[in-house]
């Protein structure tokens, strides 16, 4: 026990930003993986997509928001379903950050340009079980479009 306690300081005065499993932004982190590799690969637009979101969307920098990646992509691999992902989100956020992490996922989605239909489906079906309003995701699907054109 005291060993790992010991690795934890260590990690803490590495500057390691290691997620807690209940962290929010780690069942985010999850679906914006899925989204990122849902049409059977993941980009390398898509994955440069995910970390600058990661980082912006949440304040993070480079490094921790490359952690961050990682680990929900672990998660996401490891995971069984999304139900584990979604009411983690639905019990820390409110109505406008679920919907902001919706963005965020249209965002990593249109990273390579195109908004495919598998990955279009996936968010509707995650907004669905996130209690978002559909105008409020078809207007969040607009901007990120809108985004994407204007790059």
């Amino acid at each position: 026990m005291f060993e790992a306690f010991r690795g934890l300081l260590a990690s803490l005065a590495d500057g390691d930003a290691a997620f807690d499993p209940d962290d929010y932004r780690l069942a985010a982190a999850a679906l914006m993986a899925h989204v990122a590799g849902a049409d059977g690969a993941t980009t390398p637009s898509e994955s440069a997509g995910l970390r600058r979101v990661l980082s912006s969307g949440f304040g993070l920098s480079s490094a921790d928001a490359e952690k961050l990646a990682e680990a929900g992509t672990r998660d996401d691999n490891e995971a069984v379903g999304f139900q584990d992902f979604i009411d983690r989100l639905n019990t820390a956020l409110d109505a406008d950050g679920r919907l902001r992490v919706v963005e965020m996922m249209y965002e990593i989605a249109y990273a390579d340009g195109v908004l495919r239909e598998v990955e279009s489906d996936l968010i509707e079906r995650v907004g669905e079980a996130l209690k978002l309003p559909a105008d409020d995701m078809a207007t969040v699907q607009r901007v990120a479009a809108a985004g994407t054109r204007g790059q």
